[in-house]
């Protein structure tokens, strides 16, 4: 018996498929232009030009997520102080989308805004946990605020939530900070910040970096930041250039395993030895 309707099934089918791939094109070309205008926003957002001191050495590496729904809201950020202080952020904003990005810089903005009234770093970041909680947003940030004196060669650290700081000098020592912190901005009000209180000798470092760079499935963040421990150590005794260290720091997220933002931040500083 001949088969009827072949040709029509046929042709029904086709033109379901062209419709699926159409749409299927079109979801593509939606998030591509999601993901470049996130990291357009990312990249608008951090800091064109850093602070140029004497004795002090800067050095900064972003490297944006930019696979799927992957863009988060790592930031970096130094800016100088009214009193010739220089303020440092480092932070990373919960989630990965172009919410985060734009949360990414009301947090930064805030910590600026902030850092110019008020010169103690915890309460810097109290008050901007207290400024986030009030904006009524369901998002939250780690972050890193230092004040640097880069005369005294002082370091005044307070954290939220945040992965600690390597340091090393240039006698061959390193480590990781071990200060303690308060919770991720953006959750709990009325929570303290405490504030460490750091020495940045001559030839000496302190790396800030985002969990992007240190930890992933292939590196657990123990390892990750041993082997930032190690680069800091080689750098400092061999009198790296800053730059130099924060490349390779930034290379060496390709091994963490997943696609996800990466900040670093190097402060070096030569010259006299400060003193206490």
């Amino acid at each position: 018996m001949p088969r009827t309707g072949t040709t029509d099934d046929g042709d029904e089918l086709l033109t379901r498929l062209e419709a699926l791939t159409a749409q299927a094109r079109a979801q593509a070309e939606i998030q591509r232009s999601r993901v470049e205008l996130a990291i357009a926003l990312q990249r608008g957002m951090l800091p064109r030009d850093l602070p140029c001191v004497s004795r002090l050495h800067l050095a900064v590496r972003y490297a944006p997520a930019c696979q799927g729904l992957n863009v988060g809201g790592d930031w970096y950020d130094a800016f100088a102080l009214g009193d010739g202080r220089i303020g440092l952020s480092i932070g990373d904003v919960q989630g990965h989308n172009i919410e985060a990005a734009a949360f990414m810089g009301q947090v930064r903005a805030g910590l600026r805004a902030l850092a110019s009234v008020t010169s103690d770093p915890g309460e810097v970041l109290a008050r901007t946990n207290d400024l986030l909680l009030s904006l009524g947003s369901d998002l939250f940030a780690t972050c890193t605020y230092m004040r640097l004196d880069p005369y005294a060669g002082v370091l005044e650290s307070a954290r939220a939530g945040h992965l600690p700081c390597v340091w090393a000098t240039a006698d061959g020592k390193s480590g990781v900070t071990a200060d303690d912190g308060g919770p991720p901005l953006g959750i709990q009000a009325g929570v303290p910040y405490p504030v460490t209180r750091y020495e940045l000798t001559t030839g000496g470092l302190f790396v800030l970096l985002t969990d992007g760079v240190v930890e992933g499935p292939s590196l657990p963040l123990e390892e990750g930041l041993d082997q930032v421990m190690r680069l800091a150590g080689i750098a400092a005794v061999t009198g790296m250039d800053v730059d130099a260290l924060a490349a390779a720091l930034i290379k060496g997220a390709e091994r963490v395993g997943h696609d996800d933002d990466a900040a670093v931040l190097v402060v070096g500083l030569d010259g006299p030895e400060a003193q206490p």
